[in-house]
């Protein structure tokens, strides 16, 4: 290993509603109703290494950009709620185009189950991870430390209120599980688009809890037009 480089260990992976990128919160804790399995990897299944873990709300993920890892180092990035024309600081945004491919997020601890084939397993809501994505710590949120009320978001503030208006009509969002529909509508009120993107007239396709989705924008309406259910 060379001077300066660090090999990390992947302890657990995560499952999730998303199979790929598309569609993907920008941040953890902006859908509460997004929930995922975490499951550890066979030499990390020691029931020790969770002492005390039940007493905590809230969990800070350390994972890797596994879908986008990249050569080079570019020093500004599109930000995309800046309509992906603006360049900022890469260590000003939350990009995934790193000089390290190192995420971060904060999710609700809901439960922890035993299983058989699995050992212990950590249920967390507020997701914004892909399916499978690798996770390589995993910290307790502290409130008294972690919490700053008067902290400034930056360029960020802005645009933090940002939805769009969704249309899904009953007989669309009727084919979905009850306690998918909630998520997903939220998951397209956050514009999943890229947001270079303004041809009206264009069909998104989106992946989401074993259903393929289509939408088009309009203005500030997104429409649904498509439900299926993955063969």
């Amino acid at each position: 290993m060379e001077e300066n480089e660090y090999t990390f260990r992947v302890i657990a992976k995560i499952q999730t509603d998303f199979p790929a990128k598309f569609g993907i919160p920008r941040q953890s804790g902006l859908i509460e109703e997004l929930t995922g399995r975490i499951v550890f990897e066979k030499e990390y299944r020691d029931e020790n290494a969770l002492v005390g873990m039940e007493g905590f709300s809230h969990l800070w993920l350390l994972w890797i950009f596994s879908e986008n890892q990249t050569k080079g180092f570019s020093p500004t990035v599109r930000p995309p709620r800046l309509g992906g024309n603006k360049r900022m600081g890469v260590f000003a945004t939350r990009s995934s185009f790193r000089p390290n491919p190192i995420a971060l997020s904060c999710v609700r601890l809901i439960g922890m189950e035993k299983t058989k084939e699995f050992g212990t397993v950590l249920h967390v809501a507020g997701v914004d991870l892909m399916d499978g994505t690798p996770i390589v710590d995993i910290k307790p949120y502290l409130p008294f430390v972690d919490c700053q009320p008067n902290a400034k978001g930056g360029f960020a503030d802005p645009v933090k209120d940002y939805a769009l208006q969704v249309s899904c009509p009953p007989e669309l969002c009727g084919s979905l599980p009850k306690e998918k529909v909630r998520a997903l509508i939220k998951v397209l009120s956050e514009d999943p688009r890229p947001s270079y993107h303004e041809d009206e007239s264009r069909i998104y396709g989106m992946s989401f809890a074993g259903y393929n989705v289509s939408f088009r924008v309009k203005g500030n309406l997104l429409s649904v037009i498509k439900i299926e259910k993955q063969p």
